[in-house]
């Protein structure tokens, strides 16, 4: 049988490869893991946002290579229905790939003012009129899901495909310190105590190897 493989970068800074990584876990998918240094060159340029292309994570399973993490989503989706990645109703399944699609394609200003660093701590961050507007935005989603689904997680009962989405956003509000209204942090605390989430930030305070240009608060 051939290996299941995942290929991330960094667990500290890799924003994209923690959402494929968390969709696997969510998915009950087995796998390996393949860890690309932060020396490479092009992994260097795609954590700095110098990359047009983001060709990390990238899961073979089965024969089959799939990279871009929403098309990791809805790999793991056909392959593993039973973990309802997706919402079974069309209307919230919609709702859902919508949201996904806007985490995927927007909120640049939150991206690049607000790097994804879990073990840094930056106590009454600054944050640009910009990427304030990307953080209400992101609150907005939150809500509506919280109230239209019932909870815990965004589209109900079960963390999904949109929980993995915005997981890294989580992580960057804790971060820098981004206040935010009692519903979403309440959000933010459940997707943290997920055992997944708290496997993947131990080992990224693990990893011996930082970017400078990350780890300065500016």
């Amino acid at each position: 049988m051939t290996k299941t493989v995942l290929t991330i970068s960094s667990k500290n800074y890799g924003s994209w490869s923690l959402r494929g990584w968390l969709l696997a876990r969510l998915a009950g998918l087995e796998f390996t893991e393949k860890v690309i240094p932060l020396d490479d060159p092009a992994m260097r340029a795609e954590m700095l946002l110098l990359s047009s292309s983001i060709l990390v994570p990238s899961l073979e399973h089965s024969g089959v290579k799939v990279w871009d993490t929403l098309a990791i989503a809805e790999y793991l989706h056909e392959i593993k229905p039973e973990a309802q990645l997706l919402p079974p109703d069309i209307k919230a399944r919609a709702h859902c790939r919508a949201i996904c699609g806007e985490m995927h394609s927007g909120f640049a200003s939150l991206r690049s003012s607000l790097p994804m660093n879990l073990k840094a701590h930056f106590p009454g961050f600054k944050v640009w009129s910009r990427a304030q507007a990307d953080i209400d935005r992101v609150l907005e989603i939150w809500k509506e899901c919280l109230a239209t689904y019932g909870g815990p997680y965004l589209f109900g009962k079960q963390p999904c495909m949109a929980d993995a989405m915005y997981a890294p956003v989580v992580t960057r509000f804790l971060t820098y310190d981004v206040a935010i209204d009692k519903t979403s942090a309440a959000y933010c605390k459940r997707i943290m105590a997920l055992p997944a989430m708290k496997e993947w930030v131990a080992e990224a305070k693990e990893e011996p190897e930082d970017i400078d240009e990350l780890d300065a608060e500016f």
